[in-house]
This record gives C-alpha cells, structure tokens and sequence, in this order.
C-alpha cells in the first residue's frame, strides 16, 4: 500500500487553507457577525442562507442537512474526494509539496506525489504526439475499425507507447525526471542493460483520478501472439499513486454527470467507457484490470451521495454467458451493501456496449441501458436457468437455491413482491415460496435514530454549555464540577466524556477520536452555532448556564434519593436512612446555591 501522508503535513495544509477562502470558491459567503460568515449550503438546496463558517475555528456547518466539518471535509464532500486526494488538492492550491512514506522501515526513502503526477502527465503527451506519426497508423486502424476517429482518440487521450525500448524512458530522462521517479511511476522496468519502457507498440489510455491527474495507463497489444507474446491489456503495476482497486476509468469524466443524474454505468473495458460517452451514456466508467470490489463501491456511494433511501441507479453491463451472470452473482453480494437501486443491462447477443455501437450504431447502447433489469430479477433468474422446472425436483431444487438470496434483499418491501414473481416463474403457490424464504434469513429490521427536540428548555441548557466548552474553553470554568448525570440526551453525554478525555482543547482531535458520523456532526455543529446571547459572551451568561444546569442535575439525583428513602423502614434501616438523607441534605443545599448563582443572586 503507498506510504501515507505525515501527520505534520496534513496539519500544514490544514492550518494554511483558511476555510472562508477555500468555501468561497464554491459558496458566496456574506458576514454573519460574532465572526461567522454565511451562505447557501451548496449540499442540498434551499432558499435561505443555514450554511455558517466560522474562520477562528476553521469549521463549517450547515443547520439545515447537518453537514459539518473542517476545510478537509468541505473538499471530500463537494468534490467527492477521498482523503488523501483532498490534502493533495489542497496542498497544490497553496504550493506545498506534500512527502509520502513508503510502509516499512523508517529507512525507506520518501515519494513526492507531484513528481509521480508530473511523470505519468509527460508520458501521457509524449503518448498522444505519437499515435500522430506514420509508425503509429495500425494503432489508428484498429481505433477506426471500432468506431472511434480522431477526435475521439483525442477527447481521451488515447496515445500509442511506440514499438522501441526506450524512446519513453529517453524523452522524461530529457525532461529532468530520475530513474526512481520513472520506476516508482512504473512507466519503465529494468532491463538487461538498464531501464527500459514498460510498454512499446501497444495502444494507450491514460488511467486518472477522481480529480483528473494522471496515475496510470491502460495498454492494449497491436501485435499479433506470434510476435507479441504478452498479454492483451496490459494495465500499470501498483505505484504509490495508482491502486486498481480504489481507481475507476472514466471517472473523472463522468462525477458530474454521475452526481446530476444518480446513475453510474459500470462497464468492462476501456473502449465500452468511450463507446458509452460517444453514444450519450456520459455516467459510464470501468475498473482497470480487476473486480468490481468494497472500494469501488465506496467511490460510488460518495459520488451518488447514497444514505439510508432507495436512491439513484448502479447498473452493471454484464456479458450474457456463465462469466457473466457470475459477475452478477457476485454483484448481488455487493448490492446489500448499495442503498441505491442495483440493475443489470446484458445484451441478447453477448456484445459489449463497444461491439453493440459498432454494430447498431449509439441508440443501440442507449437502448441497452434503458432495457435494464433489475439485479434482484437477473440473479434470481440466473440461478433458476441451471434447473428443470418442468420437473417437481428440479422446481423444489431452485426454489431451495433461490430463496436465500430473496431473504438477503435489503428493502423488506420488495421481498413479498419477489415471493410472488418467484411463485409465477417458478410455478407454484406464494405460500410455499414464502415459506421457505422465511426459513433462510432474518430481515434486519432498521432503527429509527431519535431526533433531539431543540426547543426542549433542558436540551437548549445542556446545548449552550457543550458550546461554551467547545468555543471559549477558557471560560468554562466550572467544567470540572458537572455532575456526571449532567447530560440527559445521549449524544450529549458521549461529547462530554470524549471532552474530559481531552486536557487541551484540539477540536479536529475530537472529531478524529469520535466513533460515529452523528457524533462528528454533532462537534461540528456545536462549534460553529452562535451561542444564544446579545452581543459579546459575558462571564455572567456563563456563570448563570452552567449553574443552573447544575441544579438540574442536581433535581434529578435529588428525586432518585427521595426515591429510595420512600422505599426504605428508617426503624429497620435507621443507619442506612439516616446516611441518604443526610446526604439528600446536603444536595439540597447545593442546589440552592446553584439556584441563586442562575438567578444572579449570588
């Protein structure tokens, strides 16, 4: 796996990319006062301004979808990027040259990201001046041939790697690029007598990121076997920046559209992505060489803005023979971990979508794509093809095969519907088929998270505490005498203990250290929120809050002790009862104080 990027670095570009600068290249921001600024949330829409960011502490928070965080998270989420690729992206918006580590001894040396991105862009120029010279013209045929001209070849870069040794390795060695950079790069390999080009008479296509940097390439063989006993695709090795299994073709291209339209087209190859794009399916992208696996369907899920409903469209292109309704078995796994609907487009035929534009022309895959069926219905129809159903066993044999994978249908609501097409194909009564899906699984039955009720007085109190602590923790003087039970809303409770776990205050610690995305959102929100009062924030406003949330807390464990002194005999317990109450006595006391330092009186 590539090295990560240091701790010390992600802090730099974090602490050089005030968030106000870096929103308002996306969110028109107006003054909000008490040193926040506010726009509309560009996450969902809406009419009036709930976006807030608050400079000072370098966080956001929209009050209407709950979306918070810090300048990190603001990219990750607008721009559908993971981690890693933001602090890249916002370390070349401010120039700073980020250092990855290579995993193993500490010894290893350090990979500048840029370097690779720069090595890997030059390759894929010097590859596209070279599909343009005579040499290149059986590259040029075979594109022809499938329906692509020149224009296309130049709409994705397609170039060809020319049939020499080192013409590449030549021409970035010129450019003032190292043998280790084009190594790491896996642009050249080592020969016999020194680097030679990884790839030589082979078509190219250059493989990019979410953001639209250069991190690999796709090489398609133009020779025959006899001369060219390498394989077909030759895709570039694991490099520092290219892992297969986090990298989809086409995505660059098609985030937007994927974004705009909730729906992503998953094909299988480089030509079917352009053959798609050319035919008007602009959402189609493909994996580079391996399956479709959790990573990819990470990126998806990001990009589709997938939650807890049936929203968007994942639709797989599966050939129609065995390898094919594998693929969609397999997939079938997948789709419980997809939210968004899951279909299968499969051509009668056998044809990829780059076959079916040559043979039928664009509407052909325009139409492949509006044919989808369901995944639920292939998969199941898949397995019911491999047995006689014209035979009791064969019937009673599939439906056996069949219902385990209806009882792992996700939405409840479809698996009655899929009892009854079942019942139909498979021909016999829905209470048999019912009844056997229920004998293989257990729905999952979903919890409904409890919403807290702003406008609670105690939540209000308890609220405005938490956000003292979190923006003027050295005001919060009184933080330390809380009761435990001061907190009565869960979520609450969970920042108060993650808080005490901190002796300094670093809120970006504090959302790293907490466990659950309501918990991030939570902190987020909370540092953001202007704290209700007029004007500046006095010592007696925070005097008053956390005394009288004390005397809250205070209430509620003076009505357990009461509690448990009804519950008692003080002639059988005498020693017993005369210690709760004495202590009852003793919270009595203390919650008057609290009472009269809330009112001021004190």
């Amino acid at each position: 796996m590539a090295g990560r990027i240091k701790d010390e670095d992600v802090t730099y570009v974090r602490d050089h990319s005030p968030i106000d600068d870096v929103v308002a290249d996306y969110v028109q921001l107006k003054n909000a006062g008490g040193g926040q600024k506010k726009g509309l949330c560009p996450f969902h829409d809406e009419k009036s301004p709930s976006f807030h960011v608050t400079p000072s502490k370098g966080f956001f928070h929209c009050f209407g979808c709950q979306v918070g965080g810090d300048v990190i998270a603001f990219i990750m989420k607008l721009e559908h990027l993971t981690f890693m690729e933001t602090v890249e992206r916002l370390a070349d918006r401010i120039g700073y040259t980020l250092k990855y580590e290579t995993s193993g001894a500490s010894s290893s040396p350090s990979i500048n990201r840029s370097r690779l991105v720069a090595a890997n862009t030059a390759a894929s120029l010097f590859y596209q001046e070279q599909i343009q010279l005579p040499a290149a013209q059986h590259g040029r045929d075979f594109l022809t041939k499938r329906g692509f001209d020149r224009d296309a070849a130049k709409n994705f870069n397609v170039g060809y790697a020319p049939d020499e040794w080192d013409g590449l390795y030549k021409h970035l060695k010129g450019q003032g690029f190292t043998d280790e950079e084009l190594t790491l790069a896996g642009l050249v390999k080592e020969g016999t007598k020194g680097p030679i080009d990884r790839y030589r008479n082979r078509l190219i296509w250059p493989v990019k990121d979410i953001s639209g940097d250069v991190v690999g390439f796709g090489a398609r063989k133009l020779a025959s076997d006899d001369v060219d006993q390498g394989p077909k695709y030759l895709n570039s090795p694991e490099t520092p920046i290219y892992k297969k299994n986090q990298i989809l073709y086409g995505l660059d291209m098609a985030k937007k559209e994927i974004s705009k339209n909730r729906q992503v087209v998953i094909v299988e190859g480089y030509t079917d992505v352009m053959a798609a794009h050319l035919a008007g399916v602009t959402t189609a992208v493909a994996t580079c060489g391996t399956a479709f696996g959790d990573e990819h369907i990470r990126i998806i899920r990001r990009l589709l803005m997938d939650a807890d409903a049936f929203r968007g469209e994942v639709i797989f292109t599966f050939d129609g023979d065995a390898a094919g309704q594998k693929a969609a078995l397999r997939a079938f796994e997948d789709d419980q971990k997809f939210v968004a609907q899951t279909f299968v487009a499969v051509e009668p035929n056998g044809m990829d979508p780059c076959e079916l534009r040559q043979a039928h022309g664009d509407d052909a895959v325009r139409n492949l794509v509006a044919r989808r069926v369901p995944l639920f219905e292939f998969a199941i129809k898949s397995v019911i093809a491999n047995y006689d159903i014209k035979s009791a066993e064969g019937r009673v044999t599939a439906l056996n095969q069949v219902a385990p994978l209806i009882a792992r249908i996700r939405d409840a609501s479809l698996r009655p519907e899929y009892v009854r097409l079942l019942a139909g194909w498979l021909g016999m009564e829905v209470d048999v088929v019912s009844t056997a899906v229920k004998k293989t699984g257990r729905s999952s039955e979903l919890q409904t998270p409890v919403k807290i009720n702003l406008t609670d007085p105690i939540l209000v109190l308890e609220r405005e505490v938490l956000k003292v602590k979190l923006q003027l923790p050295d005001l919060a003087h009184s933080w330390v005498d809380l009761e435990d039970s001061a907190f009565s809303f869960p979520l609450y409770d969970q920042l108060r203990k993650l808080l005490d776990q901190q002796p300094v205050l670093n809120i970006q610690e504090l959302i790293d250290k907490s466990d659950s995305d309501e918990l991030k959102s939570l902190i987020t929100e909370l540092t953001v929120e202007p704290i209700r009062t007029d004007g500046e924030v006095s010592d007696r406003y925070i005097t008053s809050i956390f005394a009288r949330l004390r005397e809250v807390a205070l209430s509620r464990l003076i009505a357990e002790i009461k509690s448990t002194l009804q519950r008692l005999n003080p002639v059988e317990n005498d020693a017993q009862y005369q210690e709760i109450f004495t202590e009852l006595v003793g919270m009595e006391a203390a919650r008057r104080v609290q009472k009269e330092l809330a009112l001021g009186e004190s």
